[in-house]
């Protein structure tokens, strides 16, 4: 993938924060059907890195679907396999790697994206994560007679955990690539505020 994939009037932004992030991935975190795929991809693209999905490739490695991996085996059979696949993948990058909804309840694998990058939380509200979630009928924890209250009960649970990535953007029904134009000036803007705390502390040191 190349920047040209991307939105054409952010490329010289896109190229900048590029050679700020290093060898640092960008973890997307948020909600099912808050975008982390879609908007993932393009920003990938307009990054000119790899995208990849953590929930792809956990099928990948059980050889079968999420939703068989629930039916057969169970939720925390899955959570089990999740953590050690997000692990492995982040031992990779640069990369713009997609989190499954509720990888961040794992405290190691929080401590991983932690170690490995900046995550970005898609926040997105309940009504447009339901109208997004029910176009496909492959989110297991969704089959239910509730479907809205199963994801406001998940979106309370786990909300602590997104607000604990480093950077937040509002998913919302939007061109995608205006909503990736706002995420690489939000990493452009934190990456500049990370070096210029490198830069005093460095100043710092020598002084002392």
């Amino acid at each position: 993938m190349t920047a040209e994939n991307g939105s054409g009037g952010s490329r010289p932004l896109a190229r900048s924060v590029r050679r700020a992030l290093q060898k640092r991935s960008i973890i997307l975190v948020g909600m099912m059907g808050s975008g982390k795929s879609s908007i993932g991809r393009r920003l990938a693209a307009a990054l000119d890195l790899p995208f990849v999905d953590a929930d792809a490739e956990i099928e990948q490695a059980a050889g079968m679907t999420i939703q068989d991996m629930f039916a057969v085996n169970g939720e925390t059979y899955f959570r089990e396999g999740e953590e050690r696949v997000i692990r492995r993948l982040l031992q990779g990058g640069p990369q713009v790697l997609s989190t499954g909804g509720g990888a961040v309840a794992s405290p190691r694998t929080r401590a991983a994206i932690a170690s490995s990058g900046i995550s970005l939380w898609l926040d997105a509200p309940v009504t447009l994560l339901l109208q997004r979630v029910l176009r496909r009928d492959n989110r297991p924890l969704l089959k239910t007679d509730d479907p809205r209250a199963v994801l406001e009960r998940l979106l309370s649970e786990r909300r602590p955990f997104y607000a604990r990535a480093d950077l937040k953007i509002e998913s919302r029904d939007a061109p995608h690539e205006a909503v990736v134009d706002e995420i690489l000036a939000l990493l452009s803007s934190y990456l500049a505020g990370q070096e210029r705390a490198g830069a005093r502390t460095r100043q710092e040191q020598e002084k002392s």
